[in-house]
């Protein structure tokens, strides 16, 4: 499967805030928007002001690299979304949210999705008793999910319980952090997803 293998913190400068993709060191003093605020490609590049088209597609950007998806792959997220019931944008929001991946971090069993990512593909989450190894395998509401038996005493997966660079747990998620399990209550509505990002723009993009 393709993916991303640059430099994580080039794309967090890019976009001018913290995406979160590399875990406890975001949320430290080595966070690189932190120590050196500025676009990637130049020293001391100031950051141009943006067009109508420049906003929709930085808002397009900053969903895809927060869930860290390739740009098909995020159209055919949309392209999905666009076909259900209710508000586009928020619909493309709670499909994504629903990832596997997403959801694993979301709980706090890792520190990042990228994290999150790994630990799934090697096998150390069991969705409904059963093995999952698809970071993109879409939740619903009911899904019991926990580590593996072989992988509870992970020192990955406490250090990223115990550590401080995940929020809350949603209030579509319910986690027991003592049995390494969780489960799914409800489908996440707009106000219960953690994204500062303008939906409508993404929108608006796909829609020229």
């Amino acid at each position: 499967m393709a993916r991303y293998t640059g430099a994580a913190c080039k794309l967090c400068r890019r976009e001018n805030q913290k995406l979160f993709l590399k875990g406890i060191r975001c949320v430290s003093d080595k966070c690189a928007v932190e120590r050196r605020n500025v676009p990637p490609g130049g020293f001391g590049k100031r950051r141009p002001k943006h067009s109508e088209y420049a906003l929709q597609l930085r808002e397009k950007q900053h969903a895809k690299r927060e869930y860290g998806l390739l740009e098909k792959q995020f159209r055919n997220y949309y392209k999905f979304a666009v076909k259900q019931k209710g508000i586009t944008g928020e619909n493309l929001l709670r499909v994504l949210e629903t990832r596997l991946d997403n959801v694993v971090y979301r709980l706090g069993f890792a520190n990042s999705r990228r994290e999150a990512r790994q630990l799934i593909r090697h096998g150390h989450f069991r969705v409904n008793d059963g093995k999952v190894n698809i970071p993109s395998a879409q939740v619903r509401p009911g899904d019991a999910i926990a580590v593996a038996g072989k992988s509870r005493n992970m020192a990955r997966i406490k250090f990223a319980l115990e550590s401080t660079a995940r929020g809350e747990v949603p209030g579509w998620l319910e986690v027991d952090p003592d049995n390494l399990a969780a489960k799914v209550l409800d489908m996440p509505t707009r106000d219960q997803i953690d994204l500062a990002v303008q939906e409508q723009l993404i929108v608006e993009l796909y829609s020229k």
